[in-house]
């Protein structure tokens, strides 16, 4: 057992089972957010144990589900824009936690792989969850102030 595993085996006890819990349980606002944070939770675990097994392959895996985890919470903020619109989710807490865990696995990672194309595929990774977790809470709690405005002129 290498510290890599170890790493993702307590990011995967401690942000999974607040996950599992926002999902079963609570109003339509928690499920919804819970869903967009354990796409986080499981691309970054999926990073860490590419490289605890030294299999590259599940890179790619991240590097999917960091592009298809926030397309799908969009598509739940679109569906679920009547019932969202009267409580929005606050997401800002759970948004800081995702980005700054990302940018910690991400880092750490970058640091400890050769340069290269694995590097590049890691910092896309990173870029791409952030980036993503960023834009789909905004969405989950009502978009961007004059937005709506903007597209009525």
């Amino acid at each position: 057992m290498n510290g890599w595993l170890v790493a993702a085996t307590a990011l995967l006890a401690c942000g999974f089972g607040p996950v599992v819990w926002g999902v079963a349980t609570g109003p339509l606002e928690r499920r919804v957010m819970a869903q967009n944070f354990g796409t986080s939770v499981v691309c970054l675990v999926l990073l860490l144990l590419a490289r605890a097994y030294t299999r590259p392959a599940y890179n790619d895996l991240a590097l999917v589900l960091a592009v298809l985890g926030p397309a799908g919470t969009l598509v739940y903020a679109r569906l679920l824009a009547d019932d969202l619109r009267g409580r929005p989710p606050h997401s800002d807490l759970l948004t800081g936690v995702a980005a700054s865990a990302a940018a910690a696995v991400v880092v750490a990672l970058c640091a400890v792989t050769d340069p290269g194309r694995a590097t590049v595929k890691l910092l896309l990774t990173g870029v791409l969850l952030v980036s993503g977790n960023v834009i789909a809470s905004r969405a989950l709690s009502g978009g961007y102030p004059g937005a709506g405005a903007a597209q009525r002129d």
